[in-house]
């Protein structure tokens, strides 16, 4: 992947989590949500 498509990649995510926990009242919940998402679609070791 490029710069270009990494930026794409990243804004989608951000629309997909958006939605995904919206209905989660508290922005740090939203917050901690997104880094939990991004952590199960990394490659490599955990």
């Amino acid at each position: 992947m490029d710069a270009h498509e990494v930026n794409r990649a990243r804004a989608r995510l951000a629309l997909f989590v958006a939605d995904v926990f919206a209905s989660v009242p508290r922005k740090d919940q939203r917050a901690k949500g997104d880094c939990y998402l991004r952590g199960l679609m990394l490659d490599g070791r955990r």
